[in-house]
């Protein structure tokens, strides 16, 4: 059975991994964790915040995705986007999925994340 997701896994160009730990631990506010040696050789870094872990590997001939994307859940939606776009980040409100405030920003190597936080009911 399964039980939770481990890591999202998202692709990036080769020589992107200072832009990317610039985005991701500067601007998001995650950490780096280290990645085992014999994967470390290949290139790309790993974040995480909380028990979110993002994988981010080196692609040849990377070319980021127009829709595919992880959803993370963050707490503060409107004080997080205040942040990000604060710390640089392009912040996209989209206020189509019921029930949800949420907002896309995408990572140096154009990566597509959306951001989002249940609406209390009361």
């Amino acid at each position: 059975m399964i039980a939770a997701v481990d890591h999202v896994q998202l692709a990036a160009p080769a020589g992107s991994e200072d832009a990317l730990r610039a985005y991701y631990v500067g601007v998001l506010g995650m950490a780096e964790i280290p990645k085992p040696p014999v994967l470390a050789a290949r290139g790309g870094c790993w974040f995480r915040a909380g028990a979110v872990e993002l994988h981010l590997g080196v692609e040849d001939n990377f070319r980021a995705a127009r829709k595919a994307h992880p959803g993370l859940r963050v707490v503060g939606i409107e004080a997080y986007a205040e942040l990000l776009a604060a710390r640089g980040a392009t912040v996209t409100w989209d206020g189509d999925l019921p029930g949800h405030r949420r907002f896309y920003s995408s990572d140096p190597a154009g990566n597509r994340l959306e951001f989002l936080e249940p609406v209390s009911t009361g």
